[in-house]
């Protein structure tokens, strides 16, 4: 889409059209992703290609309107808004502005920055924006704006309808090898007084860091480790135990014990635990669900800081596994018993309706006796009838299964288009299992029963 963008620009510039102003002529691209992924690095590679100013607003936790629209001059101390103060610091009535941060934008008694900002993004409107300090109209059109997010759920749903939703959803190991290669381990050595030649990274020991140190969508903490490993280099070559140049090979005696490990075959290796995937502010993530059976009253219980959608996917899960017990060889006195879901880590709430076919398949390997298999993760809304509905976010939580040594995915049959977007390297390591019926996912994620000997 930028690249389209672009194109439509210099083809306008060649022919002589010269820049699209007026009514609905603006572009607002929003750039939505977890952090560390390059969202502010993109801004301002586009100001750049594009010969442009590059102004950067934070929006991150501001509450008062007047930072938008600015104070009415009667007022001691007024100051214009944020958006004129930024075309006064670019000089220029067609700047690159990026507008950090969006998903943040709080609201109390001084106002709501989010309906002030309506206006501003608005292609049919932002040509005559009035700004209460300048109190004359500005016209924005010329203006590209470049809003940031981490997660759209958290947008007002007006402001996010003005808005062109590119999604960056983070890198596979690949990519992040390349990355680093190219460009984190340059920029990190000039910053430890390291020339290009007197250090270097293997390919082996950076899918090293990025395997066992940094499980993250972008390269932020990817670039921190690689710095903590350079300024270990520094340091002896300072004190004359390390002569120049020093090739870096195995990353362990710099970086310690690793941090991350596969868990997901010792998690899934009992009865009743089953692997999702889930998607946060942060990227894709991993999460098992486990569930065990106890004598008591008959009934659920909950736990691991569920939301009410969450609630309400398990409450399903156990309807569907108890109404479908004969099926999958249930014992009735399971039905009897009181029901435990719990869902790792306690202390970060969870919601959402997409773990439902892992509540489903955990339920089911307790109550058979089967366990999961552990190179398989599922993601998936699910209904008492036991279809498997669509879900959103398939490529992070593809690549954060790839990221956690998974190898096969469980996924609704309806998202099976998003598989494109996973990229080609991911896509070539992994198995996908599209599927629209709970039956289906239980006949692929447990195991098979033990055949008895004759």
């Amino acid at each position: 889409r930028i690249i389209e963008f672009l194109a439509v620009m210099k083809l306008r510039e060649e022919r002589g059209l010269g820049p699209v102003t007026g009514r609905r002529s603006g572009a607002i691209i929003t750039l939505v992703g977890p952090p560390g992924v390059g969202k502010t690095s993109l801004g301002e590679s586009i100001a750049r290609a594009l010969g442009r100013k590059f102004v950067r607003i934070s929006l991150g936790g501001i509450h008062d309107e007047a930072e938008i629209r600015g104070h009415r001059r009667t007022y001691v101390g007024a100051l214009p808004g944020r958006i004129v103060r930024a075309l006064k610091e670019a000089g220029t009535k067609n700047p690159v502005v990026m507008l950090d941060e969006i998903d943040k934008v709080g609201a109390d008694w001084r106002g709501d920055p989010s309906s002030a900002l309506l206006e501003v993004l608005d292609p049919a409107q932002n040509h005559t924006f009035r700004d209460h300090y300048l109190d004359v109209d500005l016209d924005l059109s010329e203006v590209l704006f470049i809003p940031t997010a981490n997660v759209a759920d958290t947008i007002p749903g007006p402001l996010l309808d003005r808005m062109e939703l590119i999604r960056i959803d983070g890198y596979s190991e690949f990519e992040k090898v390349g990355i680093a290669r190219d460009h984190l381990v340059r920029r990190q050595l000039e910053r430890n007084g390291l020339n290009d030649g007197e250090a270097s990274f293997t390919d082996d020991a950076l899918g090293q860091v990025i395997a066992d140190y940094t499980r993250e969508a972008g390269v932020r903490n990817l670039e921190r480790e690689l710095g903590k490993v350079l300024r270990k280099v520094a340091t002896k070559i300072a004190a004359k135990e390390l002569e120049p140049p020093v090739s870096v090979e195995d990353v362990k005696p710099y970086l310690g014990k690793a941090r991350f490990q596969f868990e997901a075959a010792d998690r899934t290796a009992t009865p009743g635990v089953a692997t999702g995937l889930a998607v946060t502010g942060f990227g894709g993530d991993v999460l098992f669900v486990e569930a065990a059976v106890t004598d008591g009253d008959r009934g659920l219980t909950l736990t691991g800081q569920l939301g009410d959608v969450m609630k309400e996917s398990a409450q399903i899960a156990l309807s569907y596994v108890r109404a479908h017990a004969e099926q999958l060889g249930i014992e009735p006195v399971w039905n009897d018993k009181r029901v435990h879901v719990h869902v790792p880590a306690g202390a970060v709430p969870k919601d959402g309706p997409s773990a439902g076919v892992t509540i489903v398949t955990a339920l089911a390997s307790l109550a058979s006796g089967r366990p999961v298999r552990a190179t398989v993760g599922m993601t998936g809304e699910v209904t008492l009838q036991g279809r498997v509905l669509p879900i959103g976010g398939v490529k992070q939580k593809v690549l954060a299964a790839h990221r956690a040594g998974l190898r096969e995915v469980i996924l609704p049959k309806r998202n099976e288009p998003d598989i494109d977007d996973v990229p080609e390297s991911v896509r070539n390591d992994m198995t996908f299992h599209p599927v629209s019926d709970v039956s289906e996912v239980l006949q692929i994620a447990l195991e098979q029963p033990a055949t008895q000997a004759a």
